[in-house]
């Protein structure tokens, strides 16, 4: 007897519809095609197992699986639940009435339990494209593919809850998620606030600038003076994600088998802190069965890459083509996928191998072939993509002993939002351009165009710091962050000088440090 139900398979952050064709003849052989991985082959014990255990027949005959389109590999555990529902319909056990409105998905437990499976809001997203009706889950994934609208979504414990539904015995409760509620109540949860930051008024505001614009910063000073702790609130003070960029970050955590039990939407933007024995593959994604790396994982949101220069050279000159591209594809023997990774990369680092160098309260013990070593690490390819070069100086102790907190975040947030409302309402009719970070060699002639007195200083700051065409379109694109945050139409002086500034570290310190 044959019977035919739809599971799918997920392709990066896309999913194919996978129809299973199962049919029992006269044999005892167990057979599956349609290029399955091991996980799919092994699922014949999970699946015999579950069924003994919740005293349902398993056929004793020849059975052949067969998952089409037979040219895309099938991996993983997802689709033991769609088999196992297939081969009791063909004992006429499971109604089929209903098999071919419904995506089933879910990996069984040997006692007939549904374990969570990766990539439901792809998968959820297809079905809808495709016009099933609804999709059946396990329940811990059923808050996620209920966020796509008009699509029935029905969470299950177990595969008796999942038959019982087929034959119509137990209703299964609808999952229903109100979507923009849950969005925007979790937006404004944050652990971390600047308000406990004394001091370091010129990072917070480097800080405030790279928010507004979405650009790339990096921060050098001795340790302890606040690198890592200014840099782990930077995303209370970011713009709150739109539902749109909610559901492209969503997607991806969902690929990667990230998100958290009973989540619906990414609410705030993720902030993605990797350690420093990261590989290429973490880093960028990939492997034999392909992740997202952590500069998907991140997008829309912050990368921050603590002791920069303790990375392997290799893992951080991969991000040179992603961060002007914002995308990166991944190409290997039997896939080729391009992602998305618009992020803001926030970098922190040490001067000097022992981490005091020019610190006037620490004596330095480096020489200077040690220095020039350590600082060559970062190559300048990959600093000349870095807008805001920032050093940090260890905060005196009569000033940190004062009890006068900071200025809290929400402060700092409601600048950054009015200066990218500005950015979002400029760009409204450019395709992919919501921030100054994303914008052309072309755009910056028409929204960043400096006048006379300006070119002057720009032209005086290229020739004595030596700075590159790249440079000169960072300069420009944060002067323009920085006009905004002034509410200033046209770019003037005082913001040209602001963002040429923060390509001026101390240039003869860096020059002596070989960078």
């Amino acid at each position: 007897m044959l019977s035919q139900l739809y599971s799918a398979a997920v392709d990066g952050l896309n999913a194919t519809i996978v129809q299973i064709e199962i049919n029992v003849s006269r044999g005892v052989k167990f057979i599956i095609v349609g290029l399955p991985d091991n996980a799919v082959k092994e699922s014949q014990e999970r699946i015999k197992a579950a069924l003994n255990n919740t005293n349902y027949r398993v056929p004793t005959n020849q059975t052949v699986i067969n998952m089409a389109p037979a040219n895309i590999h099938k991996e993983g555990s997802g689709y033991d639940l769609p088999m196992a529902i297939g081969m009791l319909a063909c004992n006429e056990m499971v109604a089929q009435d209903m098999l071919h409105d419904y995506i089933l998905l879910g990996e069984l437990g040997l006692d007939g339990s549904l374990r969570p499976i990766t990539g439901a809001l792809p998968i959820a997203i297809k079905a809808r494209k495709e016009h099933f009706k609804g999709i059946i889950l396990p329940m811990e994934n059923a808050r996620e593919a209920a966020v796509v609208d008009t699509l029935k979504v029905y969470g299950a414990r177990n595969i008796v809850e999942v038959i019982d539904f087929l034959n119509g015995k137990e209703v299964l409760d609808q999952t229903i998620v109100d979507t923009r509620k849950e969005f925007y109540e979790h937006q404004q949860l944050f652990s971390a606030d600047f308000l406990d930051v004394k001091g370091q008024e010129n990072v917070k505001r480097a800080l405030e600038v790279a928010a507004a614009g979405g650009h790339n910063i990096i921060m050098i000073g001795s340790p302890g003076c606040g690198k890592s702790m200014m840099a782990k609130r930077l995303p209370s003070i970011l713009p709150p994600l739109s539902l749109h960029e909610s559901l492209e970050t969503t997607q991806i955590h969902s690929v990667a088998g990230m998100l958290p039990p009973d989540t619906s939407l990414i609410a705030q933007r993720p902030f993605r802190s990797p350690h420093h024995t990261i590989s290429n593959v973490g880093l960028c994604g990939g492997g034999t069965t392909f992740k997202p790396g952590e500069i998907s994982l991140a997008h829309n949101g912050v990368l921050f890459l603590d002791e920069l220069p303790e990375f392997n050279r290799t893992v951080i000159e991969t991000l040179r083509q992603p961060l002007e591209d914002r995308h990166i594809t991944i190409s290997r023997a039997k896939y080729n996928i391009q992602l998305p990774c618009s992020i803001m990369l926030v970098a922190a680092m040490n001067p000097c191998p022992c981490g005091y160098y020019n610190d006037p309260n620490h004596h330095c013990d480096c020489t200077p072939s040690q220095i020039k070593r350590y600082m060559n690490k970062i190559s300048g390819p990959f600093l000349d993509r870095i807008d805001i070069h920032c050093e940090i100086q260890a905060v005196p102790f009569a000033e940190l002993s004062k009890m006068q907190p900071g200025e809290p975040s929400s402060a700092i947030r409601e600048r950054v939002i009015k200066a990218r409302q500005i950015q979002e309402e400029r760009f409204k009719n450019i395709k992919g351009v919501h921030c100054n970070a994303q914008m052309t060699e072309k755009m910056l002639h028409i929204y960043a165009e400096p006048d006379e007195a300006s070119m002057d200083m720009l032209r005086m700051a290229m020739e004595r710091l030596k700075l590159s065409a790249r440079a000169y379109n960072r300069i420009m694109k944060v002067a323009r962050t920085i006009a905004d945050l002034a509410n200033s139409e046209k770019v003037q002086i005082q913001h040209i000088a602001e963002a040429i500034g923060y390509r001026n570290l101390d240039r003869d310190d860096w020059a002596e440090r070989g960078v």
